[in-house]
């Protein structure tokens, strides 16, 4: 019998199981491979937190596997002894999220420590903002972010807002894996109260929310002139209305059009396959409204609101999308050199990338004479540099952002918050139009300013155990033979992230300096690379690519040739 079996076994006879659990694991009895896929392995935490498919099994989200997690979490407070400073828990608008929420609580709650519980679905960055808000030891965030709605998730954040990076996401596990279901402790809601362990939060941190993102702002007086701009905004089913559509009236904007189809929380996700900015579908009705009121702009966030979508109009009229690199340009752009010249940018300021994302930065911190800081792809990587910053007093984060539709325009969270981009970029919009030109104008301009950037991902989908295997095989495979060549461009160098090897063309070897990831990137000639990774939040591989051109027209052509040569490897 395999390990899976035993598992599935181990799981029907528990008697701490609910016979609904159980019955659901009944109807699978005899189907092996389905047995296999839900117990072949224990969530784990990746780039993201746990989190995988709704339903009874150790490989899925269900209240046992956050049950676990959050007694394992509960362990390691009481170990660091800080149970009395608290954890927030948000959660948002997906299939069970307020379901786990109230039993990580209970959880805490029955392990003696104190919990803040939001009254309703908030954000990601709300949620990492409440963090250090309320001086809680941590954070859980319930979502699966831009994931289907067969998904949801858990976040852990430590005090300092930001997720959890090794070594203590490993001894955070390690107390998870230790725990059995009959070890799990729990107070019920009304217990708790009595013994002031349960407190519910909601306008108070809202408040000093938005308030701190309107004192982000750079051109008021700009938006008071162009507060006629016209946005058309959708938060894809998800959190972000509430926010979007208060700190945008509070400045001033009076011409917000929200997406009605999507504007209400709904973890089905009816309008869209998959709610995430990165998918052009997602913007058909939002593109739509934009035609009918001749928008300036079009936004959109995902469910948790982390993640941030564009399209601005261009010369002839129609919508233009924006990869997250240009969004996350355009937005650098403005925010430093308004920063210049108001002379609030810091000598030691801090600009953070990833290593799959554009390298424009490369340019633009030369310009500004700010650092430049690459992470390993995931937020949480960009926490932990902040977190380094403030501990050191060595640098103040002036923008950072990775490729996958995610920025913070400063430290006031410490997790990718489109809210504050939503602000920053109609702001922007503003900004510019006083000074007589569009968004897709100035996108120009910034492409003249530090040259044509141009990149690409392909992302391919394998799931269940086959696929975890088929990843594993692909990036092995790969990294014992790579390439010398990729079409006509010669390799200059590979970083095998894994091994901590950069191997030069020369054969010189020279060691990383990022902490280990299934990650190996090939630097190219004429300004070109390309990556391959695993995702950490999604059964797929993933494919990046770059390129530098004098032209938007020869940057595309050569991407879509470096495109075509690395699906041949």
């Amino acid at each position: 019998m395999g390990d899976y079996l035993e598992k599935y076994y181990e799981w029907i006879n528990n008697p701490t199981i609910d016979e609904e659990t159980r019955a659901e694991l009944k109807t699978i009895e005899g189907d092996e491979k389905e047995i296999e896929d839900r117990f072949y392995k224990d969530l784990e935490f990746g780039t993201a937190g746990l989190r995988g498919i709704i339903g009874a099994g150790s490989n899925r989200m269900n209240i046992y596997t956050v049950g676990k997690a959050t007694q394992g979490l509960a362990n390691y407070i009481l170990k660091e002894g800080t149970e009395n400073k608290g954890v927030v828990i948000a959660y948002d608008c997906r299939h069970k999220s307020k379901e786990f929420c109230i039993e990580a609580a209970s959880i805490l709650n029955g392990n003696g420590i104190k919990t803040y519980v939001f009254d309703d679905i908030r954000s990601v960055p709300e949620l990492s903002y409440s963090v250090r808000y309320l001086g809680c030891t941590a954070g859980i965030m319930i979502t699966a972010s831009h994931n289907p709605g067969k998904y949801n998730g858990y976040k852990v954040y430590w005090d300092d807002g930001a997720q959890i990076v090794p070594p203590r996401d490993k001894e955070i596990i390690n107390e998870v894996n230790k725990t059995c279901f009959e070890d799990i402790k729990k107070l019920n809601k009304k217990e708790a109260e009595e013994k002031e362990l349960f407190t519910e939060v909601g306008e108070n941190v809202d408040k000093a929310f938005i308030e701190t993102l309107k004192s982000l702002v750079l051109n008021p007086e700009a938006i008071e002139q162009e507060k006629d701009l016209k946005i058309v905004y959708t938060p894809l089913h998800g959190t972000g209305a509430k926010p979007v559509k208060r700190v945008l009236k509070e400045l001033g904007f009076e011409k917000v059009y929200v997406v009605k189809e999507q504007e209400e929380p709904d973890g089905d996700f009816p309008t869209v396959a998959f709610p995430n900015p990165e998918v052009p579908e997602s913007f058909e009705l939002a593109i739509k409204l934009a035609k009918e009121v001749d928008a300036d702009l079009i936004l959109a966030n995902d469910p948790d609101a982390d993640r941030i979508g564009l399209y601005s109009k261009g010369e002839d009229g129609e919508y233009i999308p924006y990869t997250g690199n240009m969004t996350a340009m355009l937005l650098a752009e403005y925010e430093l050199s308004q920063r210049k010249e108001k002379g609030k940018l810091h000598e030691n300021g801090a600009f953070i990338t990833t290593i799959v994302s554009t390298d424009m930065p490369k340019e633009i911190t030369k310009y500004y004479g700010i650092d430049l800081f690459e992470t390993l792809t995931g937020f949480k990587w960009t926490g932990e540099k902040v977190r380094q910053f403030e501990k050191d007093n060595s640098h103040v984060l002036e923008f950072a952002f990775e490729e996958s539709y995610g920025c913070i325009i400063s430290s006031h969270a410490r997790d990718k918050d489109g809210i504050s981009a939503v602000m920053a970029l109609c702001e922007a919009a503003a900004y510019y139009k006083t000074k007589g030109y569009t968004l897709w104008e100035q996108m120009q301009n910034v492409y003249q300013k530090y040259g044509y950037y141009k990149e690409a991902q392909i992302s391919v989908v394998l799931e269940g155990v086959d696929g975890a295997k088929a990843i594993e095989d692909k990036m092995e495979k790969l990294r014992k033979n790579p390439p010398e060549k990729i079409g006509e461009l010669e390799i200059e160098e590979i970083r095998d992230y894994q091994n901590h090897i950069i191997k030069k063309a020369d054969g010189e070897i020279l060691e990383t300096d990022l902490p280990t990831s299934n990650v190996l990137y090939f630097d190219l000639k004429e300004d070109c690379w390309f990556c391959i990774r695993p995702s950490g939040t999604e059964p797929k591989i993933k494919y990046y690519i770059g390129v530098k051109c004098d032209s938007m027209e020869e940057a595309n052509k050569k991407l879509e040739k470096l495109k075509e040569e690395v699906q041949n490897i």
